[in-house]
């Protein structure tokens, strides 16, 4: 299985709390990032995929040691796909790379891209990538994105998938903050995006 989420900001403590930017309501730092943890492990099994869309984690007055970071991700469940973030730099992907874990069938835990990862579903392409894109007139093709946090591009074809994305309020279940988004999860809020967009242009 494939899954997609982005802007998990382990550690960033000042997002805690109620706000506009990256709600997180979470009494301190080390609850947040086990909340992630639980809710990706109770989805993801180690046969499974995660494209993680940049912005691993993040201190900005102290910025995690690549040793921290490699701790949280060793506690999650199957074989991630990085694509560079604004706040992950390339010592730490190189230190990740030095120190890859190796996953049944010899698959490496960690695999790495700058810019961005195009994959087929459904007869779609999903176009990853850490910022929003502007595509333009197209078919068939959605950018999946983070970046953005609690903010949407108002394009049906730009989906965020970050944990703090208001796209999660289009899925008519719940889930628990820090669950990836499964493709049919990406289906269910383009869908309903494009529905909403084009009752709101109707208004």
């Amino acid at each position: 299985m494939q899954y997609f989420t982005a802007d998990t900001h382990f550690f960033h403590e000042q997002l805690l709390g109620q706000n506009d930017f990256a709600p997180r309501l979470f009494a301190t730092v080390e609850e947040m990032d086990q909340a992630i943890i639980t809710a990706w492990n109770q989805r993801v099994a180690e046969r499974d995929t995660v494209y993680h869309l940049g912005d691993i984690a993040m201190h900005p007055s102290n910025y995690p040691s690549n040793q921290e970071v490699l701790a949280i991700l060793q506690q999650l469940n199957g074989q991630i796909v990085f694509i560079k973030g604004n706040h992950d730099n390339r010592a730490l992907f190189k230190f990740l790379a030095k120190n890859n874990p190796q996953l049944t069938g010899k698959r490496p835990k960690f695999l790495f891209h700058d810019v961005g990862v195009l994959i087929k579903a459904n007869h779609f392409q999903f176009f990853m990538t850490h910022y929003p894109l502007m595509l333009g007139i197209v078919k068939q093709t959605i950018n999946l994105h983070g970046h953005i946090h609690h903010s949407s591009v108002p394009l049906a074809e730009n989906i965020n998938v970050g944990v703090d994305a208001p796209e999660l309020d289009l899925l008519t279940h719940k889930l628990p903050f820090g669950t990836p988004l499964s493709v049919a999860e990406v289906f269910e809020i383009y869908q309903r995006k494009q529905a909403l967009l084009a009752q709101q242009n109707k208004n």
